[in-house]
């Protein structure tokens, strides 16, 4: 994601290395690059070409301090004012009203029913939500069966009607049921549609008049690019919606859409897609994303990544048995899950400050723990909890049955006992430092 816009904006900023102040010159050719890179990411060009006129006005208003360089003030320039561009802060759901009824709209294709699932997901861990999923989508019965997987996966209900046509009195007797049973989140999938579709486009004007929507939600595919902006206009100009939400945000996309999008409708992106699991999920904060576009990681995100993945228990338990130097393939596996769960393996190196840009070129697969696995299931139960026992004839075992060679296991154990080793380093490094600094009786 934004791999090509950070490298072009990279560049554009080395034009101004060696320069000792900003002048309208140097300015001037910088951005030239800066527009051309954001029109190659299929940016609006109006936006484009507003957003580097506000850059210069900016750039050259500034008393460059002398410990400051000005290719790194232009850096600082341009990251406040993406930010500012992307809606400047993160924008929540309106959950006052009870019960909260949330219209998902969009085109076919798009991702709505995937990401009504993990909107329902979402707000029961983040918000101790009892959402109830809407099947509005009549006229693709796969669309139903979608949901109701999803719902079955996430323990939660999918209300739907079998033979009804009518999504306007589906989604009338889906608030009544609500009502009736608790439900204090009513997430209503419908079809997708064209803007240029008349019918479609009334239908779903008729559900919004129907059920009075306390949010509506416009859910776009960020790879369609400058089209899914085209296409977000038409859409606000009928429904007047209350936010974006850009799926597909860790494919090959330019970008152009999250750039975009809130400077075209006036509308503040409100989630970002970044997979294709339930809680592959993201609340979209235009600070954070500047700093990704600007290659400048986001150490933020990936720390809320894992707090959501990592059990409190969890960890007190895992602390204990690293201190006692009982760390054994159970536990090593069962951070393996959680890491998996985290995402996109690229895209949570990417939010690492400095390493995302070392690593673009090389690929990383998802698969990438798949052979670890392999290894660590072909394991005995007794392998896994005391590795000690692993000697040549067990490790030839291992590698038979887990596809892979003797090498590869020996290569893995190896990495074991050294991060083993590692972690009792650095837990005794804690523990020191914890009585150093414990204060003395008087």
């Amino acid at each position: 994601m934004f791999e090509n816009l950070s490298e072009r904006l990279e560049r554009s900023f080395k034009n101004l290395k060696g320069e000792a102040r900003i002048t309208e010159l140097n300015v001037a050719e910088t951005l030239k690059d800066v527009r051309r890179a954001l029109l190659d990411a299929d940016v609006n060009y109006d936006v484009a070409k507003t957003f580097t006129e506000r850059v210069k006005e900016e750039a050259l208003g500034q008393q460059v301090l002398t410990a400051v360089r000005p290719s790194e003030m232009m850096v600082k320039i341009v990251h406040d004012e993406l930010t500012k561009l992307m809606g400047s802060e993160a924008v929540g759901l309106n959950l006052s009203q009870q019960p909260t009824v949330i219209l998902m709209s969009g085109l076919q294709g798009s991702g709505k029913t995937t990401f009504s699932g993990k909107l329902a997901n979402y707000l029961k861990k983040e918000h101790k939500k009892k959402p109830l999923l809407v099947a509005g989508d009549v006229y693709r019965p796969a669309a139903i069966e979608q949901l109701k997987v999803l719902g079955n996966t996430l323990k939660t209900p999918v209300y739907s009607e079998e033979g009804n046509k009518n999504p306007v009195a589906i989604a009338k007797h889906a608030i009544a049921y609500a009502n009736e049973n608790g439900f204090d989140t009513i997430i209503v999938d419908t079809a997708g549609r064209l803007a240029v579709d008349e019918e479609m486009m009334n239908e779903i004007a008729a559900i919004k008049e129907a059920i009075s929507p306390s949010e509506i939600l416009f859910v776009v595919d960020a790879m369609t690019g400058q089209d899914a902006v085209n296409t977000a206009k038409e859409f606000n100009d009928r429904l007047n919606f209350d936010g974006v939400v850009l799926t597909k945000l860790d494919g090959d996309t330019r970008g152009g859409a999250a750039l975009s999008i809130r400077s075209v409708v006036n509308k503040p992106i409100k989630f970002v897609g970044t997979g294709e699991k339930v809680d592959a999920l993201t609340v979209f904060h235009p600070s954070r994303m500047a700093d990704r576009i600007l290659g400048m990681g986001d150490i933020v995100s990936l720390v809320e990544r894992a707090q959501q993945q990592i059990d409190d228990e969890e960890a007190k338990r895992l602390e204990q048995r690293i201190a006692k130097n009982q760390f054994d393939f159970n536990d090593f596996h069962k951070q393996i899950r959680q890491i998996k769960k985290m995402g996109n393996l690229k895209d949570l190196i990417a939010m690492i400050p400095g390493v995302g840009k070392m690593m673009k070129d090389i690929d990383i697969s998802d698969d990438a723990f798949k052979s670890i696995e392999a290894i660590i299931d072909s394991m005995t139960p007794e392998e896994r909890s005391h590795p000690g026992v692993l000697n040549g004839s067990r490790r030839l075992r291992i590698a038979k049955g887990s596809g892979t060679s003797i090498e590869e296991v020996n290569r893995l154990i190896k990495q074991f006992d050294q991060a083993r080793k590692m972690m009792k380093q650095v837990q005794s490094m804690g523990m020191r430092g914890a009585m150093k600094r414990k204060p003395k009786r008087r």
